[in-house]
């Protein structure tokens, strides 16, 4: 974070619950009055990679956030299941892949996600308001190794949100580094039709 660790008179974590940020780091700098903080995201990764979800919530949420069009959102709610397949003969009764949809749907939804990536990415990673992250803390354990890696949020937005959007093999979303999919599981609960949004925090170690 560039502080100098000379003019650092007390350090002191908040845990924060319910925002992108999960600690706020509060520094005391000798001889001033006021009080630097720095909030920051935690992932913790046990495997050499693995998914973390960065984000869920029930598409309508996501409207009233994005103000996504009713095309978009139906089609949407068809991909998490919470409008039940209207294509001929869907893999899955319970919900319809993205590559299932026709071409011309196709276009709609990746177009959207296109015009808005920036937006998501910001929302889902860094968020908003006084507890949006402004720092990435990856800590991977994994056997008897261990390691961690902090990057300024901005940093992570670009590492993680550039590339192409487009629809993967198995019929799901990826904003360039990016998955959005059906969260799914959940014991068929209603909440596995939430969208939810995943990275692999470990990639970071890549650069």
């Amino acid at each position: 974070m560039e502080y100098n660790l000379k003019e650092v008179e007390y350090v002191k974590a908040v845990v924060l619950s319910g925002f992108k940020a999960d600690i706020q780091v509060q520094i005391t700098i000798k001889l001033k009055e006021a009080i630097d903080a720095e909030n920051i995201q935690v992932k913790l990764v046990s495997n050499l990679k693995g998914f973390n979800q960065i984000d869920k919530r029930w598409i309508d949420k996501y409207v009233d956030m994005w103000e996504i069009p009713t095309t978009v959102s139906d089609l949407l709610k068809q991909y998490t299941g919470e409008i039940l397949p209207l294509v001929k003969n869907p893999k899955d009764l319970r919900r319809t892949f993205a590559n299932e949809f026709s071409k011309a749907d196709q276009k709609i939804l990746l177009s959207w996600l296109n015009n808005n990536k920036s937006l998501i990415v910001s929302d889902i990673l860094k968020g908003r308001g006084k507890f949006a992250a402004e720092w990435m803390l990856v800590a991977q354990k994994v056997d008897n190794s261990a390691r961690w890696i902090l990057k300024p949020m901005n940093y992570c937005l670009n590492f993680f949100g550039n590339g192409t959007v487009h629809i993967t093999k198995r019929g799901n979303f990826k904003i360039g580094r990016i998955t959005m999919q059906r969260k799914g599981g959940d014991g068929g609960r209603k909440t596995a039709q939430m969208l939810q949004f995943k990275i692999n925090p470990a990639e970071l170690f890549e650069k």
